[in-house]
């Protein structure tokens, strides 16, 4: 039986990447609490919401992406492991902007970020139109 709702591969690169780092399970502390926001009855009930702490560094992660435990359990472990790699390193934040710029160019504009783009756009082709001669159809 897995440990966390996910592929074997991803699981065993998990893994991986926490020896690599030098991070064991002994040294991280698991809390569950009650997540907000979405998901209705079920976060209100359930404490799907997991906190990691990583004794010998300090840092501190909390995620209450999904509705599922075991994968927020995983996610949790992952940015945790981010943390710690841009603490040794410092090259992953970069990438996670990066991830985090594209995210917000995809995410859905607002009704009236919308409508003001269209009366932007609809002014612009008034003013080019203003500037054709009369016999430019």
């Amino acid at each position: 039986m897995s440990a966390f709702p996910v592929s074997r591969e991803k699981e065993t690169q998990l893994a991986q990447r926490m020896t690599a780092l030098g991070v064991s399970e002994a040294d991280l502390e698991e809390s569950f609490v009650r997540s907000g926001g979405h998901g209705g009855q079920n976060v209100n009930k359930t404490s799907t919401c997991v906190m990691l702490l990583h004794r010998p560094t300090g840092l501190q992660v909390k995620c209450q992406e999904t509705r599922q435990q075991g994968l927020n359990r995983f996610i949790a472990r992952r940015v945790l492991l981010d943390k710690i790699e841009e603490k040794k390193h410092g090259y992953v934040a970069a990438q996670r902007a990066e991830i985090e710029k594209i995210r917000r160019q995809k995410r859905k504009r607002s009704r009236r970020a919308k409508d003001r783009m269209l009366a932007n756009k609809s002014q612009h082709a008034a003013k080019k139109e203003s500037r054709r001669s009369p016999g430019d159809d």
